[in-house]
């Protein structure tokens, strides 16, 4: 008999869509194409200078080599209490109430094995962000699938019923606004119906805030944990990979519940020793600095979204423009609706150079669709479009 190479989890677990990507991209680029790159939502700008000069100031004391804490260090939770007090008016306590993640990817993965038990089931909208699902499936919970293409109201009738229907009842739902990769976003009342609902059917809410500061158009994104009640019923996670440009660092946060993030904090003193303690004192520097800054970085996508809109449009690609998020979410284009989002994105990297992510690989409701990340610059898209635009002609 072999050895045994893979557990029964894995086998559950289809190909990283962005790893097949990659690798379809590698393989073009082998080729000496020039890919231009909309697939992941992978910040091209880099991180603000003075992040990056408190990341080198800090790493030259030895004592900041040594372990440091999974739970975060203190100063960077009270960075966190001050950041929501600032932008939400919110009262965190950083001693009980926050968490320092390794990115809200881990965070929300080792959230689900921290309250989940095998057979849980877990409200979860479709197509969604790919750990929003798998984080369940690690923990052995079930997906009740809660379609979100036809906007907020639309999603939050399909969730109370999913939840009536649902035998036993789910113990806790994901939600993600502004949302990746469709950009719905709401408004502050959507929280305020979900924290009475969850009051009511007492069900765990989890909001996954990672596009808080790619907003456009004077539109501001609401956080869950500013609706009154909120941290009796849910937690909040937050990335720091957009806002900042700090993809890389892989630093954020969980806050809300006081025994959901102690939950979580023990599961993960068992799972790491936390994150480089010079890269949490950067995050300080990052949580504290003008919100000018994230109006400025703000700026430079919605440029980057009107032009690749504009372009689209004109050239017969039916595309909305979001009022957050860095995405545009588009159906596949009439004239390919034969396609399936798959293919039409692998014809899209083979006869114009253009990598966009096909809608199936966030569920089974984005296929028909793809999700364009506005990660390059103006000149870049431009000449996207003309590539494109070949395939129209």
């Amino acid at each position: 008999m072999p050895i045994q190479t893979e557990s029964n989890l894995i086998k559950k677990f289809p190909p990283y869509l962005f790893a097949r990507l990659n690798a379809e991209k590698l393989a073009a680029r082998r080729q000496g194409k020039d890919v231009i790159d909309f697939t992941m939502g992978n910040p091209d700008n880099p991180t603000p200078q003075p992040i990056v000069d408190k990341l080198i100031e800090v790493v030259q004391d030895k004592k900041s080599h040594r372990y440091s804490t999974s739970k975060g260090i203190p100063a960077l939770l009270k960075a966190v209490s001050r950041w929501y007090d600032r932008k939400y008016g919110v009262s965190i306590n950083p001693y009980t109430e926050a968490v320092s993640v390794i990115g809200s990817k881990e965070g929300l993965g080792h959230l689900g094995l921290a309250v989940l038990n095998r057979g849980d089931k877990v409200l979860v909208p479709n197509p969604t962000y790919p750990i929003h699902h798998y984080s369940v499936i690690i923990a052995g919970g079930q997906l009740v699938s809660v379609p979100i293409l036809d906007g907020p109201e639309a999603f939050l009738k399909a969730l109370f019923k999913a939840h009536a229907k649902a035998k036993p009842r789910p113990k806790m739902v994901i939600l993600n606004f502004p949302h990746n990769p469709t950009t719905v976003s709401v408004e502050q009342a959507f929280f305020k119906e979900i924290v009475a609902w969850a009051k009511k059917s007492q069900i765990l809410v989890v909001h996954d805030l990672a596009y808080a500061d790619i907003v456009f158009d004077g539109y501001k994104s609401p956080s869950f944990l500013a609706t009154p009640g909120a941290k009796d019923v849910g937690i909040e996670v937050f990335t720091l990979s957009k806002s900042y440009n700090m993809a890389g660092w892989r630093i954020g946060f969980a806050a809300g519940h006081a025994k959901v993030i102690a939950s979580l904090a023990r599961l993960k003193s068992y799972m790491d020793y936390g994150i480089f303690t010079p890269i949490q004192v950067a995050a300080i520097t990052a949580l504290d600095s003008p919100e000018e800054n994230l109006r400025k970085l703000a700026a430079i996508y919605q440029e980057r979204r009107d032009i690749m809109a504009a372009g689209l449009n004109k050239m017969g690609w039916p595309v909305e423009k979001p009022k957050a998020a860095m995405y545009l979410w588009a159906k596949v284009p009439p004239r390919f609706s034969k396609m399936n989002s798959l293919d039409f994105s692998m014809m899209l990297l083979k006869d114009a150079e253009v990598g966009v992510s096909p809608g199936s690989g966030f569920g089974s409701l984005g296929e028909g669709y793809v999700r364009i990340a506005l990660v390059e610059n103006k000149d870049r898209i431009r000449q996207a479009l003309r590539n494109i635009k070949k395939l129209f002609s």
